[in-house]
């Protein structure tokens, strides 16, 4: 068995292909149309074909939780936190912080 890729459902596929491209500078390898993959062993899949796909017919995919993480790391965070900050619809979980494993 072999990991393979992380599927992320999305409401709107190409404003979520710009931020993953944009933002955190994720190429597409492969477009599907309402199935997207990225560099980096992620995937990005509509609603309506997420819900198609696992036979989803009464309860709707719930968006918003803070259950899960994508790990990235950056080598200039100064230069990457400016560019977060030119961009207005990113909704964030907290702002950065430093944890106690990241002090060096």
């Amino acid at each position: 068995m072999n990991y393979k890729s992380t599927l992320i459902v999305v409401e709107d596929i190409e404003k979520s292909k710009r931020f993953y491209q944009d933002v955190l500078g994720l190429n597409v390898v492969e477009d599907f149309g309402s199935n997207v993959v990225l560099k980096g062993g992620i995937a990005l899949q509509t609603v309506k074909t997420w819900e198609d796909f696992i036979h989803m017919k009464e309860n709707r995919i719930k968006f918003g939780n803070n259950a899960g993480e994508l790990y990235f790391e950056e080598d200039n965070l100064d230069d990457f936190l400016k560019k977060l900050k030119t961009i207005k619809d990113i909704d964030y979980v907290h702002p950065l912080k430093e944890h106690s494993w990241g002090r060096g």
